[in-house]
Parts: structure tokens; sequence; C-alpha cells
């Protein structure tokens, strides 16, 4: 069993002194479903790229722990390393890396046997219908936005992570899709016991990837939680009620293009 715990986590836009996240407090362990909703502008992106040590915030407050370790201590791929997992709203294009490459490797650096990795990553294609042609292109490259939410789906059933971190799995899928997305994240949490943290703005994902909870953050804060009930209100009323604050509506990095390099993905926002 894991945990990972987020206590009064606050961060600014590095170099503006612009606070984004004002005290977050969440709680996901294995095998649990959390789902983060939210006006546009909220944090909720912040909320995934500090998690993840992405450059061009500060964390001004608070600490973030998996299994007793301080992970806002580490580089990136050292969280990655432990056990989190970041699904981006904009998974990003790796010219001349292969899926399988990037996979080997990360294999490599965990020292996990790779003697199954290519029937394992046919296996995890074919669970989602993702189109083994495109296994054999450069990571994400030449993608549809759907077809590169797939890829990073296989992604987590390869790689089996702790603790899996979804801005937005839902943004550019079909119906089908989401379905067959959906469902292996779900089985996820049930098979590998995987903790998720799913950002999203539409409940029709939460149909079939069940929440076990759900937040409203608004302003940099988690204004209200409850269960599954509280994601259908919303659709309902939307987020007027939680209206931010006008501090809290711009988020560092605004929305990259469906073409982002890996290098863009870790550029300075504010360069």
């Amino acid at each position: 069993m894991s945990e990972l715990i987020i206590s009064g986590l606050k961060a600014i836009i590095s170099g503006t002194g612009t606070e984004i996240l004002r005290g977050i407090d969440l709680t996901i362990r294995s095998g649990e479903v959390h789902a983060i909703m939210g006006p546009n502008g909220a944090g909720k992106s912040t909320l995934s790229h500090v998690l993840m040590g992405k450059p061009g915030y500060s964390v001004t407050g608070g600490t973030v722990e998996l299994d007793g370790v301080d992970i806002l201590s580490m580089e990136t791929w050292q969280r990655a390393q432990a056990g989190l997992f970041l699904g981006m709203q904009y998974p990003t294009e790796v010219p001349g890396v292969s899926l399988r490459d990037m996979l080997a490797a990360s294999f490599a650096a965990s020292d996990r046997n790779r003697d199954d990795l290519d029937s394992l990553i046919r296996s995890e294609a074919d669970r989602i219908g993702f189109d083994q042609k495109f296994l054999e292109r450069p990571l994400n490259v030449d993608l549809s936005g759907g077809e590169k939410k797939r890829n990073e789906t296989l992604q987590l059933g390869v790689l089996r992570p702790k603790i899996a971190i979804l801005d937005e799995l839902d943004s550019g899928l079909d119906v089908d899709a989401l379905r067959m997305v959906s469902q292996r994240v779900e089985a996820a949490t049930e098979e590998d016991q995987l903790g998720v943290l799913v950002i999203t703005h539409y409940s029709r994902l939460l149909e079939e990837l069940r929440p076990d909870h759900v937040h409203v953050l608004a302003g940099g804060r988690i204004v209200k939680s409850g269960g599954p009930v509280l994601a259908d209100e919303l659709e309902e009323t939307g987020y007027a009620s939680y209206g931010a604050d006008d501090d809290g509506e711009a988020e560092a990095g605004g929305q990259p293009s469906e073409g982002e390099t890996f290098a863009d993905m870790f550029a300075d926002p504010l360069a």
C-alpha cells in the first residue's frame, strides 16, 4: 500500500511572485481515485506540474510525501522512479525516441527485467484499442490528441506506478476511446492497487473511472470535497458559486500546442 500526502502545499510562478496554489491538503492511497474539478485557471494543472517538478514554479510552503519520503527535494526523474506518473494534458512529442526505447530506458533505470517488454507493450495496446502501427513511431509524433492519450495510458499500464496524476485524460477522446482508457485506469486500481488523482472538467469521464472522492479546486484551494454525487452536481450547476479570485486565474505555462516538444515541456514558462 502506498500513500501520497499533500499538506499545505503553496506555490508561485517563479520570478513573478504570483501565487497559484494557496494551501492544498490531499491524501491519495493505493486503489483510490480522487477527482479534481474546478473552473479554468483554478490551479489544477499547476498542481500536477508542481507534484512532478516542472520548472517555472517555486514551492513556498507545505510538504509532499510519497510513502514517507519527501518528493519535493527530488528531481523529476527521481519522482518518477519513486512511483509517480504524470499523464499530461498535452502529451509531448519526442522525435527520434521510440515508445519502446523510452519504456526500456525506464525499466533499466528501475532495474526491471526487459525480457517481456515487447509482449507487454502489445498487450497493453490491445487492451485500449491502440493501433500497433503507432508503436513504431517516435513518441507521440504525428499522433492525434486522442491517440496521444491512449499512448499515455499504455505507458501507465506498462510502467505500473504507485500513484498516477492524470491531467484531463478525457481531452481529445471520442466516446469509445474514453470508455476503453477509463476502464483500463479503473482496472489498474484493482490489479495493481494504483492510486489516481484525475483532473477533469466533465463528469462523463467519471462514469467509467469511478471516483472515491471528488474535490472542487478554486482560487488555488480545495474548497469542497465529497463523493461521486458531487461531480453530478457540478455538471448541473457549474462553478459559479466557487468563483476563483483574480489572482488565481492564470496558470503558468499557458496552453501548449499539440506539437510541443519534450524540451518545451520542461522549459521555464516565463522564458
